[in-house]
């Protein structure tokens, strides 16, 4: 199965289903990364504070899959953000992976106490120039950041990953990226699993004779997101690569995105700044 793709700013094709690997230990993530390739995934989300980019490159290299088949992304750690430690951080990353190039660097927090992103950008914007990497974004980016990195920056962010499900819709930061041709990507798109059993889920789930986990992942899709959801099971790596044959109705995924309460699981960006 083909997974479709969404086309960034600067024509470079990003397929909308990838495969997260946040908090799988670097011992157990090439096993888990292998498993997803041979599901159908081709895009894998790694990071440099994940400290597992080394087993995902090294199932990468023994896929076997022709390396302009993949799309690899990974991300700055807080503690590197500035300029020159920033590209030094993206030599290390690449190494790591065994990659010359990257698909996909993203600023992983604005952390704005610290007030470093704006350099840190400029840095990706380098990095681009020079052609190491085949798209720059961010994470976390809320408006006023995104705003920032565009005024004072030469090139507008081509993704922003965000924390993103029906608890949290994020409709604000879509609505800002979608006007600026930023794609928006979701982390946590099943609510750190907190939504798999809600009812405004399963009872879609029911109706369709799909997992919760499905349903979640189909109503990112058509909400027009990237979405990378993790796990380490085979069978759920499987089954949440299984949900292009099959649609969820206007009044479906309205009834989801009526779930939205403004809940985060995860740090808020104004807030946090990288401990």
């Amino acid at each position: 199965m083909t997974v479709p793709g969404i086309t960034l700013a600067n024509g470079v094709r990003i397929p909308q289903l990838g495969y997260g690997v946040w908090q799988v230990p670097d011992d157990e993530v090439e096993q888990a990364v292998s498993t997803a390739l041979e599901a159908g995934y081709r895009s894998i989300d790694t990071a440099a504070a994940y400290g597992n980019e080394r087993g995902v490159g090294e199932a990468l290299r023994r896929s076997g899959l022709d390396r302009d088949d993949l799309f690899v992304t990974t991300k700055l750690a807080n503690p590197d953000q500035g300029y020159d430690t920033t590209l030094r951080a993206f030599d290390a990353s690449a190494d790591r992976l065994g990659t010359e190039t990257v698909d996909l660097y993203l600023v992983h927090w604005p952390l704005p106490r610290r007030n470093l992103y704006v350099p840190t950008w400029k840095a990706l914007e380098r990095l681009y120039a020079e052609g190491r990497v085949r798209a720059i974004g961010v994470c976390n980016f809320q408006v006023p950041h995104l705003e920032r990195v565009m005024e004072e920056g030469g090139i507008t962010p081509m993704v922003n990953q965000v924390e993103l499900h029906p608890l949290l819709t994020q409709k604000a930061v879509r609505d800002f990226d979608a006007e600026h041709n930023i794609a928006t990507e979701a982390w946590s798109p099943l609510g750190h699993g907190k939504l798999l059993d809600h009812p405004g889920v399963t009872e879609v789930a029911e109706e369709h004779e799909r997992t919760p986990a499905q349903v979640l992942l189909r109503w990112h899709v058509q909400l027009g997101n990237v979405v990378i959801p993790k796990s380490v099971t085979p069978e759920r790596i499987r089954s949440n690569f299984e949900i292009f044959d099959f649609e969820l109705s206007e009044e479906e995924m309205d009834r989801i995105s009526g779930l939205d309460s403004d809940t985060r699981f995860g740090p808020d960006p104004d807030e946090f700044d990288g401990d």
